[in-house]
């Protein structure tokens, strides 16, 4: 009736409050899954550099680190290409680095799935 206050806080509501924090769960999960596809893409960009750079071993697997803590200087992935291009000079350009970056987050995207 016209005036009268309803209460929010019936079945309906809950629906949607239910509905509201399970699409919060899965942005949190599928955001939590990027971030863990990006730390792998780069350890394996990380890992190809290192072969480039005739590391192997532990030297690679160190190498691999820094190039994941790269990643954290600044939003996006041109922290990594830098990094790359100075460690690679000659023996990559940033143009082929993205691409390899491109094909490891695949890869990347697949391990992780792969693991549940």
């Amino acid at each position: 009736m016209e005036g009268e206050c309803h209460s929010h806080d019936g079945p309906a509501m809950t629906t949607f409050d239910d509905r509201e924090k399970a699409y919060e769960s899965k942005y949190a999960y599928d955001e939590e899954k990027l971030f863990r596809a990006g730390a792998r893409r780069n350890k394996l960009v990380g890992l190809w550099a290192a072969g480039l750079l005739g590391k192997s071993g532990a030297d690679a697997d160190a190498y691999a680190k820094e190039v994941i803590l790269a990643d954290f200087e600044e939003a996006g992935d041109d922290d990594v290409v830098r990094k790359l291009v100075a460690d690679l000079a000659g023996k990559a350009d940033a143009d082929t680095i993205r691409a390899k970056m491109a094909e490891l987050l695949a890869e990347a995207k697949s391990q992780i799935a792969g693991e549940g």
